[in-house]
């Protein structure tokens, strides 16, 4: 069996991007513990929103395609997103005893990321489709 790499090969485009697009946003941001993380939170943020709309837009909008959602969702959006940056900076923020930030950002984070799917999800499902 012929094995298909345009799958992997539009996670990998995907995630080119989006790592790229983190990475211009983080080199302009100012990294501080004493200070909410801006940059992380914002891409996070913008991420989530763009997994809510990929996922509903490309499952109930749109013809199957066996390479928008690795392209888009798993790629684009896992390379914007960055859980494991979040998780370092909340270690910083709590080494330097900002206990509190440090557990507001872990859950305003969670919380307005989950909205933000939910938002997008939303939008989505909103606009009629015309047949």
């Amino acid at each position: 069996m012929a094995q298909d790499y345009r799958e992997l090969a539009a996670v990998f485009v995907g995630g080119a991007i989006g790592t790229l697009a983190r990475a211009a946003l983080q080199a302009v941001a100012v990294r501080d513990p004493h200070h909410w993380p801006w940059a992380t939170f914002a891409v996070n943020i913008v991420g989530a929103f763009l997994v809510g709309y990929f996922t509903t837009r490309l499952l109930e909008r749109l013809p199957l395609s066996s390479y928008r959602r690795p392209l888009l969702g798993t790629g684009l959006c896992g390379g914007l997103t960055t859980f494991s940056t979040m998780q370092v900076e909340t270690l910083k923020m709590i080494e330097h005893g900002h206990w509190v930030m440090a557990m507001s950002y872990t859950v305003v984070s969670i919380v307005v990321g989950l909205l933000a799917v939910h938002l997008a999800t939303k939008m989505v499902r909103r606009v009629r489709v015309r047949r």
